[in-house]
């Protein structure tokens, strides 16, 4: 790998290795290492294996900073909905990072640059590589300015959905008990303030959270919706 292109990669993640032979063991593939054994390179996978956990863990980190009443299944289920190889493959084509990636000739020929799987991994090798560079901290920043995009997709992913109006029809088809919504509290600065509601209906109370109160009133009706529809 080139100066030129070593040199690329580091302007499109904003970080400057110390140690850049981590950056080229990060972006080289199996297929590449098998077509020449002899020169002793190691390919991506270990670093992969390693980023996929730091992925998950700076992702953790992230929504549990800004979700401050979300529960642990809420949290695993959003993180999930961010770290897979689908979302993986989107930032790193964001990046234009499959032109950097060093495949063998037949993987290349196949389209291996634009292969997913191939892309979410060296993303991951990517993180880990600067995890070992330069620690944790230099690694959660580039997931957090990676992340931060999708994470207001995922804020607001919902809002097309009116749990509370569907719900309010559940109910009082069942009961005629209309849901009642309490603001509990609500945190941080104005232009970016975190609402926590508390939903009570029949004998259901739920808390909701959101950047709004309306979201957090949505929060709440979902979460009361999913113990309601199995009865």
């Amino acid at each position: 790998m080139c100066a030129f292109q070593v040199s690329r990669v580091e302007n499109l993640l904003g970080y400057t290795f110390a140690d850049r032979h981590l950056l080229e063991e990060a972006l080289r593939h199996s297929s590449f290492v098998n077509e020449a054994p002899e020169a002793g390179a190691r390919d991506n996978e270990r670093l992969e294996f390693l980023g996929d956990a730091v992925l998950n863990l700076a992702v953790g980190h992230i929504l549990m900073g800004r979700y401050a009443g979300l529960n642990e299944g809420d949290l695993s289920r959003m993180r999930s909905g961010l770290v897979n190889e689908q979302q993986l493959a989107q930032l790193a084509r964001r990046l234009d990072l499959g032109r950097h990636i060093m495949l063998g000739k037949g993987e290349a020929q196949t389209g291996g640059h634009e292969k997913s799987s191939i892309l979410a991994g060296a993303l991951e090798a990517l993180v880990a590589a600067v995890y070992m560079d330069g620690g944790f901290g230099a690694a959660f920043e580039i997931v957090r300015e990676l992340f931060q995009p999708l994470v207001c997709q995922l804020e607001h992913a919902n809002d097309h959905v009116d749990f509370k109006s569907q719900l309010q029809e559940l109910v009082q088809t069942r009961s005629g008990h209309m849901p009642v919504y309490k603001v509990l509290r609500e945190e941080g600065p104005d232009h970016d303030k975190t609402f926590w509601v508390q939903l009570r209906v029949k004998e259901i109370e739920t808390e909701g959270v959101g950047k709004s109160k309306k979201a957090a009133e949505q929060d709440a009706a979902r979460k009361a919706l999913a113990r309601l529809k199995p009865q």
